[in-house]
């Protein structure tokens, strides 16, 4: 056992005087020591409930033989960081939370884990961490919120941020506004659409990671408490096993998350996520796969915002193995996956059925032939530029139209709500990736404001950031090379044509390749926004988001 180098033998006397005034017992250290490590806080909705997750945990933890013992991770909420300055934290949070995790799990070497995380950067930085560490490990989030109801229809965090559109639009009143804002988030829980927070978890499902459940199973539910306490019990079992996070998470594991995602229609975030977990364990997860899974995977749900169902109704389906199930009906998976039950995937997922096709589309009556997420590539996107095909009206799956350039997010919003954007523009938000945010802000804001303007299906939206999973539309995001680094979307002026073709995947500005050099000839690097703390280091070491803007030796990026 690791934890034995602090717990057995003469040399470890004073460790385990430490461990005494912690109040252990001689019992608990002659057992395996489990950290469970809780993204617990009282800023992010989806964590408030997670210290009830974790006793629950702890519960399983002990029944089962082993000895408990709870650290933190932070978290940021990206709704309340959306649109100011906080948004440029929120990424550049999961290399933080995977850091710190990897610190306390060796420095206290803990025999095993538990990752509660719940929204968002939490549930792939932990999942890193997982990789780094390759302990025993099983993850179990905090759950999603059960939607909101306004005017008898659910609604959902993206109906706020459009609502908020609807006003500057004349659309809608003050009080209208105030209805949504006391009614769309009525429960604690991750957003719940099929957004950021909701995909990861679900894809942990896909990868291995997390038991059946973990990404649907509403955060009100006591069935959720029972889950938690399973995932500590089967820790346990994996530490019997020796099955590890790197036994589980393959290439193959990864081909099927990819493969599920493309079926669920998660958010486009799953595209720098994934990628930076594969990472961790020596994958490249070369975007180059993503258009060929897309051909051959079809689109089985339209969760919010891409449809009009939440994860409690995927949840009432069959949930994430229901979705897998349906899958494998077309051998689109990779069903001999060793999982954190220590069973294949499937074995997982042989006997869960479909109970509700509306919801989960039946594998030959899917929404579409091709999965929900597709990669751009052209002369304004060489690297390649991410869309949520699911959540794309079709009149926009085609489009040209003037560039209507911005060089940062606010710039675009008081246009947007200025009325300055007219049916048939592209507007352009650059200097807002990686490095040139820094920390490739999401654009929930200008794309919500299009569509509560009623512009959705008219105005496409292209950045070097990204974009929450709650957005929809022509929103196409993480275009590479980003600007700060000289990119061609530095170069696109105002007015001129861009040409958006996603079911041929391209993206392109069309101007020659001598008006492209001849504009990168005059180009100059601008000066850095940040300059002091964590995201002026942050920006040396980033790279781009088509990399999944992992973190690199300066000099590598």
């Amino acid at each position: 056992m690791k934890s034995d180098s602090v717990t057995k033998g003469m040399q470890q006397a004073p460790h385990r005087s430490l461990f005494n005034a912690l109040g252990f017992t001689k019992e608990e250290l002659e057992r395996p020591l489990v950290g469970i490590v809780s993204s617990y806080n009282e800023i992010v909705p989806g964590h408030m409930n997670l210290d009830k997750i974790v006793n629950a945990v702890k519960q399983g933890v002990a029944m089962a033989g082993g000895t408990p013992i709870v650290f933190p991770a932070i978290a940021v909420c990206d709704g309340i960081a959306m649109g100011h300055i906080g948004m440029k934290y929120s990424l550049v949070t999961r290399d933080l939370i995977a850091d710190s995790t990897e610190c306390m799990a060796i420095a206290h070497a803990f025999d095993a884990l538990v990752m509660v995380p719940n929204c968002d950067k939490n549930v792939p930085g932990l999942l890193m961490a997982a990789a780094r560490i390759n302990v025993p490990t099983v993850f179990v989030s905090g759950g999603p919120m059960l939607a909101g109801r306004v005017h008898g229809q659910k609604r959902s965090l993206s109906s706020m941020f459009e609502a908020v559109g609807s006003y500057a639009a004349g659309t809608m009143t003050a009080e209208d506004v105030e209805e949504f804002e006391n009614k769309v988030c009525p429960t604690c829980g991750s957003c719940s659409g099929m957004y950021t927070a909701n995909s990861m978890n679900c894809l942990t499902e896909a990868l291995g990671m997390g038991l059946q459940g973990n990404g649907t199973i509403p955060a009100v539910y006591s069935e959720r408490l029972k889950l938690a306490k399973h995932a500590g019990m089967k820790v346990m079992e994996m530490l019997e096993k020796n099955i590890r996070p790197r036994d589980i998470m393959t290439e193959d594991a990864f081909m099927n998350a990819l493969t599920v995602d493309m079926a669920l229609g998660c958010s486009t975030n799953s595209m720098l996520h994934l990628p930076a977990i594969a990472h961790e364990v020596g994958l490249d997860l070369n975007m180059d796969v993503v258009n060929g899974m897309s051909a051959k995977t079809p689109n089985l749900c339209h969760l919010a915002p891409a449809g009009p169902t939440y994860m409690e109704d995927l949840n009432e389906a069959g949930g994430v193995y229901a979705v897998m199930n349906e899958l494998s009906k077309k051998d689109l998976l990779h069903l001999d996956c060793m999982t954190v039950t220590g069973k294949t995937v499937g074995e997982n997922i042989a006997n869960c059925v479909n109970r509700d096709p509306e919801v989960i589309r039946p594998i030959d009556n899917p929404y579409s032939a091709t999965g929900g997420i597709a990669v751009l590539r052209g002369n304004l996107a060489p690297d390649t530029g991410v869309v949520k095909r699911s959540a794309v009206v079709p009149e926009m799956m085609v489009h040209e139209g003037p560039a209507r350039v911005f060089d940062c997010e606010e710039d675009a919003i008081d246009a947007i709500k200025g009325g300055k954007i007219v049916a048939g523009d592209v507007v352009v938000i650059r200097y807002e990736g990686p490095k040139g945010g820094p920390g490739m802000r999401e654009m929930l804001n200008p794309t919500s404001a299009i569509a509560g303007m009623g512009l959705g299906s008219s105005v496409a939206l292209i950045t070097d950031g990204r974009f929450s999973g709650a957005s929809r539309g022509a929103s196409i995001g993480h275009v590479s090379p980003e600007a700060a680094v000289g990119g061609p979307i530095a170069l696109v002026e105002e007015g001129d044509i861009i040409k958006i073709n996603i079911p041929e995947n391209r993206l392109d500005v069309d101007i020659s390749d001598e008006e492209m050099e001849a504009r990168r000839a005059k180009w100059q690097p601008r000066e850095p926004k940040v300059t002091t703390g964590y995201l002026s280091r942050y920006v040396t070491m980033v790279t781009s988001g088509n990399r999944g803007a992992i973190l690199e030796k300066p000099g590598n990026c």
